[in-house]
């Protein structure tokens, strides 16, 4: 089984940082694992990897998918596996660096079963979805998949009307495909390095500068080009943090300066959410900053370490 190097944490931990020093050590190739950054014009909202750091380390599974396009995880899955293979076929060491753990665990277990889509059935689904509200076709759903829909909240449709669409379709529920999935063999051991602020202070002060940077770098001006440029408002991308709340104050729903606050609160939720998926992950190298500043050369002489005896080198 081939290996692989999986930096992950929370936004905002140095994973872009980590990831090129240890690519750059151990001749590797960076694969991006982050769902918002595949979209190409959206750059400052998604803390892009700068041109000067894509200069320092091969980065791949960025700016590959227009604003307008849903990408889903197997399409991920499917163009990430291509590179990691070419990469490994150079004799190099993929370094797969996000946030995204449905990505990251979904590249790792390498593509399972794929349920058909019908959107014919889809809009039908939709449409009862509006007709009794999220909460009835949540319990809709759990007469049918009743871990799915525990899993989910009543104003997800997208997600309960995919899970509904799958029962109809195959006869098999959500749950009882992703078990079929996870007693696969992985595709490729990963060697997972974690990446977190010891104090939550810390790590809510780095997210909050974070969206400072961002407003200064010009996230408004991004969002509205992408509005001008006929970019949906109910699609995929613009429904990531930072464009969602910066669309609703173009519109005048709120001020720019509530809107960032909001940026900040629901970037802080989110990263809570990823800690929450990494504390699974028993066997990780994990690394937590003791103060407000990341030690990037120290996290890549650990992360070295480790990685070798793991057989990475």
């Amino acid at each position: 089984m081939d290996s692989i190097a999986v930096i992950t944490g929370p936004t905002a931990t140095g994973k872009t940082a980590l990831g090129i020093a240890l690519a750059r050590a151990l001749g590797g190739e960076i694969v991006s694992a982050d769902s918002m950054q595949i979209y190409r014009r959206m750059d400052i909202g998604t803390a892009k990897p700068t041109p000067a750091e894509r200069a320092a380390a091969v980065h791949h599974m960025i700016d590959v998918a227009d604003p307008d396009e849903d990408f889903s995880v197997s399409r991920y899955v499917e163009m990430a596996d291509r590179c990691v293979q070419d990469i490994l076929s150079r004799g190099r060491l993929p370094v797969v660096v996000g946030g995204t753990g449905l990505y990251v665990d979904s590249l790792v277990r390498g593509r399972g079963y794929e349920a058909p889509l019908d959107p014919g059935l889809r809009a039908e689904l939709g449409a009862r979805y509006d007709e009794i509200g999220g909460e009835a076709f949540r319990a809709e759903l759990a007469r049918l998949d009743p871990m799915r829909a525990a899993k989910l909240a009543s104003g997800d449709k997208k997600r309960l009307v995919r899970a509904m669409e799958v029962c109809r379709l195959t006869g098999k529920t959500m749950t009882e495909l992703d078990e079929l999935d996870a007693a696969r063999e992985p595709r490729y051991s990963a060697a997972k390095i974690v990446l977190d602020f010891a104090s939550r202070e810390d790590l809510y002060r780095r997210i909050d500068a974070r969206v400072d940077e961002m407003v200064r770098l010009g996230l408004e001006g991004e969002v509205r080009a992408l509005l001008d440029s006929g970019v949906r408002r109910s699609g995929t991308a613009m429904q990531a943090i930072g464009y969602k709340e910066m669309a609703a104050a173009i519109d005048g729903e709120m001020s720019v300066a509530a809107a960032v606050e909001e940026i900040k609160r629901a970037s802080r939720r989110y990263a809570k959410r990823q800690l929450t998926w990494l504390r699974r992950d028993g066997e990780a190298l994990r690394i937590s900053w003791p103060g407000p500043v990341a030690d990037i050369e120290r996290a890549r002489l650990v992360s070295t370490e480790f990685l070798a005896a793991r057989g990475i080198k």
